[in-house]
């Protein structure tokens, strides 16, 4: 379910540190009732080789075409992707988070790691449109229950991003992203209820 920013800037999250020239698009709930170290799971559930992932036939059909027109148009190509004219957000950490597990890559999309703590997962893309995080926060909701909570953030380039990111933002919030969020649900408790 879709909820307010402020579900998101009102939480303590590191990345508020580094991260201010970024724009919120969404923040989700995310269906994954569980304990303090709940996290630590749903990140594995992340690495894995997406064969328990189950999105709807409409994301993958807007997945498939993106990433056509990715190709057609070249904007996936490593030099548009991190490097020294694209830094990672791993360059704008605090030490302290160097110092600390970077989590997995995603396998099913090409979202890389930047950090994991026990209550944050941080990854990144950057291609000729964007810049991209998602953040996903381990949310207490008391009394030993938590769930997840996943935000985009994004830094538009260049007049391209600045056309395109409006323009698809009604095809991720109407299928894109709800697809993503219940497959996350579906996954989570076909692996916790053993």
């Amino acid at each position: 379910m879709r909820i307010p920013n402020s579900a998101f800037t009102e939480r303590p999250w590191r990345l508020h540190e580094f991260i201010k020239d970024f724009e919120i698009e969404d923040v989700w709930d995310l269906d994954t009732p569980g304990g303090p170290d709940g996290l630590a799971h749903l990140v594995n559930q992340f690495d894995s080789d997406g064969s328990d992932f189950k999105p709807s036939p409409m994301y993958k059909l807007l997945f498939a075409i993106r990433w056509r027109l990715g190709a057609v148009l070249k904007w996936d190509g490593d030099e548009h992707g991190v490097g020294p004219r694209n830094p990672s957000l791993r360059d704008r950490l605090p030490a302290d988070l160097l110092d600390v597990p970077r989590g997995p890559d995603m396998k099913v999309v090409p979202l890389k790691s930047v950090y994991q703590t026990s209550d944050e997962w941080v990854t990144e893309v950057v291609n000729k449109t964007v810049h991209a995080a998602m953040h996903i926060g381990w949310v207490d909701d008391g009394d030993g229950r938590y769930h997840a909570q996943m935000t985009v953030l994004v830094k538009t380039k260049g007049r391209l991003g600045k056309v395109y990111m409006p323009l698809i933002l009604p095809f991720r919030r109407v299928f894109v992203t709800p697809s993503l969020v219940k497959a996350i649900g579906r996954s989570w408790h076909a692996r916790t209820a053993g």
